[in-house]
């Protein structure tokens, strides 16, 4: 028995040798079978898409056995117990065993991924984290497919024009590492669905580029003008999600990759497709439940908007672009007979989404709508009030907005609206006077035919 080994015999692989961990301890028969069973028990949840939290805490639990059977330094299994909590998002738990692996065991590269993507969640620090990753690639000899992937992600999204060795900008690098963890595993999903987001984010970069307009990810509910993507690297993007389908049809982010491909070339139809398949193979998924939701918003879809922005809110409540796309699904199902509960509801979501993002301009342009359209229906004087708070609306987001040309087409919206609401509201209470003057004289001449009736 190796030294760090766990007690009883030892395991043995099919051709008979000795099973170690992957720093040279010998593993126990006992630790292999609670490890196997774990796998086992992964694969199958994997396979059928059923899992819940007692199959992740069951899982868990048999790679926590296994570690103890190793007394405690069977690395591999604990950090398959942090990725089987992972399967439920119970990113607590799975974070306290990467923690626990990283700080007895530093150059376990795996942990050291997770460990890194989690702290960037929480700090949104670009430098650190991808420090952390090209840390996990070295102590990894550049066989972690993983990292290299997330390390790309992260390139993308700091998108420097200074680059690295052997690459020239930010984008670039991400490309080459991209092609790197393809070639360390041409079956590696996400290293293919991130190439086809590359290609995808390379073809609206361009175009912001030529432009002068910002590139947006995903699609929002209440966006702003947009430039066209740059159609050539959006086939690239398409050939590359085909390819990727080829080899494993049934992984969700390739499907919503597609989706997102799909819309940018002005095919919606196709993009809800994509987009409903992929919430359908990852009911958690939550970039799928806003992106079908968001894309089914633009052709007046409002019931599955609906439904689609309530499953994203369970998964993350306090999501701001959550809540203002529901606010609009549920505006525009208005009638008559929903009235007052969908005004109340849409205007509390609104307001909501405000204390979320209070600086967000799209969202005090929205209540505008709402508060003009529907606050004010009764006409008349009466309508006042809302239509001066429509109006303070408008302007609050002009302000918001500033010189931002996202928004140049709904600021020309508001400032004529404003004028619309000035108009109105002069209108009525010229209105107002005129019937308080004719009211008057009507008094006064039915006076004057009273005071000779009675002579």
């Amino acid at each position: 028995m190796g030294c760090g080994g766990g007690g009883g015999p030892a395991a043995k692989d099919p051709s008979g040798g000795v099973v170690k961990t992957s720093d040279g301890k010998v593993v126990s028969q006992a630790a292999a079978d609670a490890f196997n069973a774990g796998l086992k028990s992964m694969a199958q949840h994997d396979k059928a898409n059923d899992w819940t939290d007692a199959t992740c805490k069951s899982t868990a639990a048999s790679f926590i056995k296994a570690n103890e059977e190793q007394q405690g330094t069977f690395f591999e299994a604990l950090y398959n117990a942090g990725v089987a909590h992972q399967r439920c998002k119970h990113d607590a738990e799975a974070r306290k065993y990467f923690e626990q692996i990283l700080s007895a065991k530093p150059d376990f590269h795996r942990a050291r991924v997770q460990v890194a993507l989690y702290q960037y969640a929480e700090d949104k620090d670009v430098e650190k984290a991808i420090g952390e990753m090209k840390q996990a690639i070295a102590d990894a000899q550049f066989k972690n497919e993983e990292a290299l992937v997330n390390l790309a992600i992260l390139m993308m999204t700091r998108d420097s024009e200074s680059g690295d060795q052997g690459c020239d900008t930010d984008f670039d690098c991400a490309k080459l590492n991209l092609q790197r963890a393809l070639a360390i595993n041409d079956g590696f999903m996400p290293a293919f669905n991130q190439l086809a987001v590359y290609y995808l984010e390379s073809a609206k970069k361009k175009a912001a580029k030529h432009s002068g307009k910002k590139r947006r990810k995903g699609i929002s509910a209440a966006a702003g003008k947009k430039a066209k993507a740059d159609t050539q690297a959006l086939e690239l993007a398409a050939l590359v999600v085909s390819q990727a389908l080829r080899k494993n049809p049934n992984y969700a982010p390739v499907h919503n990759t597609s989706g997102l491909i799909s819309t940018e070339l002005g095919d919606l139809s196709a993009g809800a497709r994509a987009f409903g398949i992929a919430r359908k193979l990852d009911p958690k998924f939550f970039e799928a439940h806003m992106n079908y939701a968001a894309v089914n918003l633009q052709f007046r879809g409002f019931k599955q908007a609906e439904d689609a922005y309530r499953t994203a809110l369970k998964l993350k409540p306090d999501d701001y672009e959550a809540h203002l796309g529901l606010a609009l699904a549920v505006r525009g199902q208005i009638n008559p007979t929903n009235f007052d509960k969908n005004l109340k509801e849409a205007d509390t979501l609104l307001t909501k989404a405000k204390s979320l993002q209070p600086d967000r301009p799209e969202t005090y342009y929205n209540q505008a709508i709402l508060t003009q359209e529907f606050k004010a229906r009764a006409g008349g004087p009466k309508s006042e009030p809302a239509l001066l708070e429509a109006k303070k609306l408008f302007e609050e987001f002009k302000a918001k907005a500033g010189g931002d040309d996202t928004y140049e087409d709904a600021v020309k919206v508001a400032t004529e609206r404003v004028e619309e609401i000035d108009q109105i509201i002069e209108f009525n209470r010229q209105s107002a006077e005129d019937q308080k003057r004719m009211e008057a004289m009507m008094k006064a001449q039915e006076a004057k035919k009273q005071l000779e009736k009675n002579k």
